[in-house]
């Protein structure tokens, strides 16, 4: 099954949210580093109590963990997209079978049909 099998209107529409979803990820990220207590200058060189590192270094470490998250999710858009002009979008990466539209209106960038994404996630 091809990228022209699946109705343009439902490619095309896959698109737009796509790319939506990727400028809205590339803002999260901004805000995320904006808050970012090791984003500030003053850090290196403050004389912080213990307790304040702690929940500093602390907040650091979930900016990094959900920046890498949506990172991985900005990395499968793309990918989604790529495929979409080679014509190759909705198919399983792993199966070659294709995708169920419902999964795809759920998770965009899905690239595995359930069935295979369940054993690798094991």
């Amino acid at each position: 099954m091809s990228t022209k099998q699946i109705n343009a209107t439902f490619i095309k529409k896959q698109k737009e949210r796509l790319e939506t979803d990727k400028a809205s990820l590339f803002a999260e990220i901004e805000k995320l580093r904006a808050s970012d207590p090791f984003s500030d200058p003053d850090h290196a060189s403050d004389n912080a109590a213990v307790d304040t590192d702690v929940r500093e270094a602390s907040g650091h470490d979930i900016v990094e963990a959900e920046t890498k998250d949506m990172q991985k999710r900005l990395k499968d858009i793309d990918l989604a997209l790529k495929k979409i002009v080679k014509g190759t979008y909705g198919i399983c990466e792993k199966t070659n079978k294709p995708i169920p539209l419902a999964r795809l209106e759920l998770i965009p960038e899905a690239r595995y049909v359930v069935e295979y994404e369940a054993k690798i996630k094991k």
